[in-house]
C-alpha cells in the first residue's frame, strides 16, 4: 500500500510547525554587513579574515590533503 500526503504551506508556516527558529533578522543583518562590505572596498585583510571565520582549521585540511597526495614525505 502506497499514501502519499500532500502538504500545501509556506516556509514560514512549515518551520513554525517544526519548531524551527526564524533566522530571518540574523539573515537581514548578514546582508546588510555584506552590502556595506561591497559598497566601501573589500580588502584582501577582509576576505582573509571572512575565510578564517568560514573555514576554520583549513590549515590542518590543507595539511592532511597534502600529506596524502605525497604519501606523508616532506616536500624538500
Amino acid at each position: 500500500m502506497k499514501v502519499t500526503i500532500d502538504i500545501d504551506c509556506t516556509p514560514e508556516e512549515a518551520r513554525a510547525f517544526l519548531g524551527l527558529p526564524d533566522l530571518r533578522p540574523l539573515h537581514a543583518a548578514y546582508l546588510e554587513r555584506m552590502m556595506s562590505l561591497v559598497k566601501d572596498g573589500l580588502g584582501p585583510a577582509d576576505v582573509e579574515k571572512m575565510m578564517r571565520a568560514w573555514m576554520p582549521g583549513a590549515e590542518q585540511w590543507q595539511s592532511a590533503f597534502w600529506n596524502l597526495a605525497t604519501g606523508g614525505k616532506s616536500g624538500s
